[in-house]
């Protein structure tokens, strides 16, 4: 069967859940049996996301092969439950790098380069990647931005031109709109759709699928309406209400027939799916039978996207062990002092620090930490949020008042944490360890319960390392090293001794956390915070 590909524009506003609609496809097509690819195409012109203000573009998805990518890597991965790359996320500042590379080489023999061809043929080339190195049934590409947006014309061109180049038949393009409903009127507005569509049409680009992001539902009349006017079928007109959890968005759209127009559409055997599993994981989650409160301590917390994985994570947790889980922002900052921490903190069942970089609100965590290893709060630091572990120790417990990490005290008398002596890039980012690395976990941890194994393989994204020089003062005041990086000699995990659950990953295990099957630390972490609950309780 030649690979089938599949197009995803947004148009009307930004913001409608593109990155949701094409994971909740790749799992409808799964379902079906079709082994099938995720990928985003994104028209900034950073290369990658590693280097933006997670305030302005969230959290930075990091994949087994040291790629930072866009978030929406992260819902592909946990709906088709898949390994992406480096591939699968390209930007307008990696396709132009490309060009303007190959242009310095002479690769264009002297030639004008321009958008049309060049950089149309590099976001072809790069979009046929996925083809050649998974040869997957069907490649769904999600197209950044909205549909108008300047930027992105040279991928909407990209896509137009692909019709051709693999077969009318082996493509489909579905267009995500906002369908407005005005309450004063009573009435739901399907003009800018039509617009968008109209805008779509002109750049030489007929959506087969119109999904229509709606608050109420759509009557027949109005379906037949945008069929007869944006020129589709209207069994392709497909609603996508908004639902109780993104996790129920694949179920809402298979049962709005979306797996059944992209067949048809494609030509595709319209096989029975199978969702037994994933209307099982949303049942769990939307009757839970206990619930806990975690305090998320972060720089970020203004934007919630910076933390999305972790959150997702923490939700994956509490399905695990059948329990809500509420989050309690707080920004560290605030912590300002142990009475404040106190007062933050004292009604929450658990304490979670996410990674960061930079100063800013590091304090706060570190009173953070202390609050939770003195008062035998579970706690779970992830990258900065162990160092803060390591930190906090040296501080309170060795008496290292001015113990820290030289990212942010370089003149420290104790860098606990620090670079090491074979990190010596200078370009920023160029030093962060990237990627799956392998780590060996103690006997009797709390770790090596959780994972049930020797040795774990979780991505990373840091440049500072627990310094092994301190190694020994800190094993002989109790700290637990849990887990070791044998190859470089690098600690990857510690624990607190005699404590109910506190624990630190150097690594960032809630990029492989799925809803159907829970990062072993967070669940262990929900069911730690459960049990402080009901202790507390009684």
């Amino acid at each position: 069967m030649a690979t089938k590909y599949i197009f995803i524009t947004g148009g009307v506003v930004s913001g409608l859940g593109k990155g949701i609609a094409a994971a909740s496809i790749g799992l409808i097509l799964k379902s079906r049996n079709l082994s099938v690819v995720n990928q985003k195409f994104d028209p900034y012109l950073n290369i990658d996301p590693g280097t933006m203000n997670p305030f302005q573009h969230g959290e930075v998805f990091v994949t087994d092969d040291g790629a930072e990518t866009d978030l929406d890597l992260g819902h592909y991965e946990r709906f088709t439950d898949a390994t992406l790359s480096q591939s699968n996320n390209t930007t307008s500042g990696r396709v132009y790098e490309t060009v303007l590379k190959n242009e310095r080489e002479g690769k264009y023999h002297g030639g004008t380069v321009q958008v049309i061809p060049n950089v149309t043929d590099e976001i072809l080339r790069r979009m046929l990647l996925s083809t050649e190195e998974t040869h997957a049934d069907v490649i769904i590409t999600e197209i950044g931005g909205t549909v108008g947006d300047i930027e992105s014309l040279p991928f909407i061109e990209a896509i137009r031109q692909m019709k051709y180049k693999v077969g009318e038949e082996n493509c489909c393009y579905i267009h995500l709109t906002l369908i407005p409903f005005l309450e004063k009127a009573n009435e739901i507005k399907t003009k800018p759709t039509q617009h968008s569509v109209k805008e779509l049409q002109e750049l030489g680009i007929q959506p087969d699928i119109l999904m229509l992001r709606t608050e109420v539902p759509l009557d027949e009349a109005t379906r037949e309406k945008l069929a007869q006017f944006c020129n589709v079928d209207t069994d392709c007109v497909i609603q996508n209400r908004t639902a109780k959890s993104i996790y129920e968005v694949p179920l809402i759209m298979e049962d709005e027939g979306l797996g059944d127009a992209v067949c048809k559409t494609l030509h595709l055997e319209n096989r029975a799916s199978e969702l037994t599993e994933w209307r099982k994981m949303v049942t769990v989650f939307e009757n839970p039978k206990t619930s806990v409160t975690i305090a998320l301590v972060g720089k970020y917390i203004e934007l919630h996207d910076a933390y999305l994985s972790v959150v997702e994570s923490l939700t994956h947790g509490g399905i695990a062990n059948e329990a809500s889980v509420n989050i309690a922002w707080i920004d560290s900052e605030i912590l300002s002092d142990d009475e404040v921490t106190k007062k933050m903190l004292s009604g929450v069942d658990g304490i979670i620090v996410p990674g960061g970089f930079g100063s800013r609100g590091i304090e706060g965590m570190i009173r953070a930490a202390k609050y939770a290893r003195t008062n035998n709060v579970p706690y779970f630091g992830i990258c900065l949020g162990m160092q803060i572990i390591v930190i906090e120790y040296a501080r309170n417990v060795l008496g290292w008042t001015d113990a820290h990490s030289t990212e942010i005290d370089p003149n420290t008398n104790h860098p606990v944490i620090d670079l090491m002596p074979d990190q010596n890039g200078k370009i920023l980012g160029g030093t962060l360890r990237l990627g799956k690395f392998e780590c060996t976990l103690l006997d009797g941890t709390l770790s090596k319960k959780a994972y049930n194994a020797d040795i774990i393989w979780e991505r990373h994204r840091h440049r500072y390392e627990f310094n092994n020089l301190y190694r020994k003062d800190l094993e002989n005041a109790g700290l637990v090293i849990a887990g070791v990086n044998m190859e470089r000699n690098l600690v990857e995990m510690v624990e607190i001794p005699k404590h109910t659950w506190m624990v630190g990953g150097q690594f960032h295990p809630e990029f492989k956390s799925r809803p159907n099957k829970a990062g072993p630390l967070f669940r262990d972490f929900i069911a730690a915070s459960i049990k402080n609950k009901e202790c507390r309780k009684n």
